[in-house]
């Protein structure tokens, strides 16, 4: 059995910030990290990943790394998406533990400690559970739903309103990392791990400034990937829609026989086809689909491309920048 932080003693904390065109609320967030990494109870790196902004982001967490020798700053090649931030994180943190959160300070770092207290109990993952959500209601709804969604469809039990953000051990990073899958769902893969989690709870913040980066389409993206990557109920669910049309044909036909021998009703059929027609055709392109999103994840893994691309490590340490 690995040691624990506490077990350790002074143990080495990793935080991983993904962030993507946060130029607007970068100074507060530099102001409450700085006010917050001092009450943590461990030497302290933060891993500031640069998600391929197109704004001031990648020049400020450049001067932060060069002022600060407890940052350090990874520059994506390009935008390649919050869940491949992350993990490019991971890969780089050295930690005996690690944090997670965003970057727009909806996930306040002030909690951290008591994250990080928790993990020294034993557990090898605590995560948030996001209470009172400050999004809007319609939102707050989807959300709802997709947590309750994924709870009945996945084999596994990830827990109900919890993110990315929380704190994990060492050996849970290792087996993160050591997961070769490219269409990553973060908080999915964590809890396949299993081991010993809990959850902590807290209040959920508004973003602390610009414009949410998790649209509509790449929430539902985000979705799909956790629905696809671990279940295969769609596919029961495609077949199980397929018999019981297969079925109620069937009925029907019989229904039609009978009517037409015993009554002598004679039905007219260019409507009745017609509906029948559609409806068979729509089941069938929804199957498809079902098919596709499957078949174009296996297309996705066989490339065997690196999920995530890095263009240079900044750290005051260094006389330059490191390249990968």
């Amino acid at each position: 059995m690995n040691p624990s932080p506490e077990e350790k003693g002074a143990a080495k904390l990793s935080l991983v910030i993904p962030l993507f065109n946060e130029a607007i609320i970068f100074d507060q967030l530099k102001r409450r990290l700085m006010v917050a990494l001092p009450s943590l109870p461990a030497p302290v790196e933060v891993l500031l990943v640069n998600d391929g902004s197109t704004d001031e982001t990648g020049n400020l967490i450049g001067q932060l790394c060069r002022q600060d020798t407890r940052f350090v700053g990874i520059h994506l090649a390009r935008n390649f998406g919050h869940q491949m931030a992350v993990c490019a994180g991971l890969e780089y943190a050295s930690g005996d533990a690690v944090a997670v959160l965003d970057g727009d300070l909806q996930d306040p770092p002030e909690i951290i400690p008591a994250f990080y207290a928790k993990l020294c109990e034993g557990y090898d993952v605590v995560y948030a559970i996001r209470q009172k959500r400050k999004e809007n209601p319609l939102m707050r709804f989807f959300y709802w739903a997709f947590y309750r969604l994924m709870a009945v469809m996945t084999p596994i039990e990830i827990p109900l309103d919890s993110g990315d953000f929380g704190i994990m051990s060492r050996r849970v990073v290792e087996a993160l990392k050591a997961m070769p899958e490219r269409r990553r769902f973060v908080r999915g893969m964590r809890s396949y791990i299993g081991l010993r989690q809990t959850g902590l709870s807290y209040e959920r913040q508004q973003r602390a400034g610009g414009q949410p980066k998790y649209t509509f389409r790449k929430l539902l993206a985000l979705a799909a990937d956790g629905i696809f990557t671990f279940s295969e109920t769609p596919l029961r669910l495609a077949t199980l829609v397929g018999f019981c049309v297969a079925g109620v044909s069937i009925l029907y036909g019989l229904y039609l026989f009978f009517q037409r021998l015993i009554v002598g009703y004679n039905l007219p059929g260019f409507a009745t086809l017609a509906v029948g027609l559609f409806f068979l055709g729509g089941v069938q392109l929804i199957c498809l689909g079902i098919l596709g999103e499957y078949i174009g994840r296996i297309h996705h893994e066989v490339k065997q491309r690196p999920p995530y691309i890095v263009d240079r490590v900044e750290r005051r340490s260094e006389a330059s920048s490191t390249e990968r």
